[in-house]
């Protein structure tokens, strides 16, 4: 910053050079008026280079008005001190962009892309201006660096009838490859850092919100938990290292007891960044311990007794053995479609929270009567149900799966299904029960019934998925 335009105590601070060669000035032009005017009033051509003179002055002035014109400066501050504010345009070639009389309230569409850029200076700016080309609205960005390369990660507003092939062209042009699009919806438009932090909460709270966690965390995957010891014997899981193993599309993280959570997302390989932040969600869960929520709803049964409809975990494992050896082999037999080895290692990955959600109906004083099972098996959602004989028949198993059917639908499952047998006529009245669209599969003697869950659930909609939103119902 030069002398003069530099302030103290807001005003401007003037040099003594500036000074002297103004005054200089002044004595020149003095000087110079007075040669010309001895040389108009003494010569025998004074008035003609008098004339000449104006013309050329005007010529001057004229030529000074037009360049200043054409390369004039910043406009001036208004008189707030400010400058004007400069026209804003859209970024793009100027043969790409949208015309000033546009539609702008026309219908938009959201959608979830990544695309993998080379990793050198420039690259994004050449994918932004691509999809500014397309009048595409960039909501939010996420970058995961590779070793060769970087993956983006947007969410975008579009036009509604950009389709998404024209919009992966555009992305592919500019340099963007392995690009691959979704449907996005308005709870995607929650920022990163807010979203993890959710899922981290719902996970602190439930240890059975872990598998949905990751799915919402990852998108569209398959997750799949295998306990250290299986159920009915044998070799458990190759053990994984603490720090998990990265494969491309998939990811394999020591869940909690020795087992082994698998990963697997088919369309798109996993980021550092994404196995970085499923590591950590799953170590959140590991050194939490298995836990679930304490809350407990008291219902009013026909025949006017309470019963008590709460979340169990492998805590209550005695309690729940004690109602499988009060039920009959029959009852047993329905429901485990076959006899019954080794109860112990059933319950307890059965109540495990690791592996889904379990309510268990139980008396005023304290004896379990019917346990309902949500399990997460990969992409689908298994409901099973069992009920003490003495029990049976008063509405308890239709209670149980209509909240299980709740839970499965504030955990976006698209579909539940029941592995039962045609002679279990208990189960299919209650699967019928729930008032939604079901599907029928005989497989070797074996009925399995699929509810789609994208209608609501009429009979039950009213009971909170959540157990402890109600302190009492009848």
């Amino acid at each position: 910053m030069s002398d003069v335009t530099r302030a103290k105590h807001g005003r401007p601070v003037h040099h003594w050079r500036r000074d002297l060669v103004e005054l200089a000035a002044l004595f020149t032009a003095v000087a110079v008026a007075d040669a010309v005017a001895n040389l108009v009033g003494h010569g025998p051509d004074g008035p003609a280079l008098l004339v000449i003179s104006a013309l050329v002055l005007a010529a001057t002035a004229g030529f000074h008005t037009w360049w200043a014109r054409r390369h004039g400066h910043a406009p001036p501050a208004d008189d707030t001190g400010t400058r004007p504010t400069a026209e804003t345009r859209s970024a793009g070639p100027a043969g790409q962009l949208p015309a000033a009389t546009d539609d702008v309230a026309g219908a938009t569409a959201l959608w979830r892309m990544r695309t993998t850029v080379q990793d050198e200076p420039g690259s994004l700016a050449t994918l932004c201006t691509a999809l500014a080309g397309q009048r595409v609205d960039i909501l939010s960005l996420q970058t995961h660096p590779l070793a060769d390369g970087t993956v983006d990660e947007f969410l975008l507003r579009a036009p509604g009838a950009l389709p998404a092939a024209e919009l992966t062209r555009a992305v592919s042009l500019a340099g963007g490859v392995s690009t691959w699009i979704e449907r996005a919806d308005a709870h995607d438009l929650v920022d990163a850092p807010t979203r993890v932090l959710g899922l981290a909460a719902r996970t602190a709270l439930d240890a059975a919100e872990l598998p949905l966690a990751l799915r919402q965390l990852l998108g569209r995957c398959t997750i799949r938990s295998l306990p250290g010891a299986p159920v009915g014997g044998g070799h458990g899981p190759e053990p994984v290292p603490v720090e998990g193993v990265l494969e491309d599309t998939v990811m394999r993280l020591r869940a909690p007891e020795g087992g082994v959570l698998t990963v697997e997302r088919p369309y798109l390989p996993f980021t550092p960044t994404e196995f970085a932040r499923a590591r950590a969600l799953v170590e959140l869960d590991n050194r939490l311990g298995p836990r679930i929520p304490r809350g407990q709803d008291v219902l009013t049964l026909p025949e006017g007794d309470d019963i008590t409809v709460r979340r169990v975990d492998t805590g209550d494992l005695t309690a729940a053995k004690a109602m499988h050896e009060r039920c009959s082999p029959r009852t047993l037999g329905l429901r485990y479609h076959g006899p019954v080895g080794d109860a112990d290692r059933y319950l307890n990955h059965l109540l495990s929270p690791r592996f889904g959600r379990t309510l268990a109906a139980q008396t005023a004083s304290g004896r379990i009567v019917g346990l309902g099972h949500l399990l997460w098996d990969g992409d689908e959602t298994e409901v099973a149900l069992l009920i003490e004989d003495e029990w049976q028949q008063r509405g308890i198993g239709a209670e149980l799966l209509g909240r299980l059917v709740a839970m499965a639908v504030e955990a976006g499952c698209a579909s539940v299904y029941a592995v039962t047998q045609a002679s279990n006529t208990g189960m299919v009245a209650a699967m019928r029960g729930l008032g939604l669209p079901l599907d029928y599969q005989i497989e070797e003697g074996t009925l399995v019934i699929t509810a789609r869950l994208d209608a609501p659930v009429p009979h039950h909609a009213d009971i909170p998925a959540r157990l402890g939103e109600k302190a009492h119902r009848e």
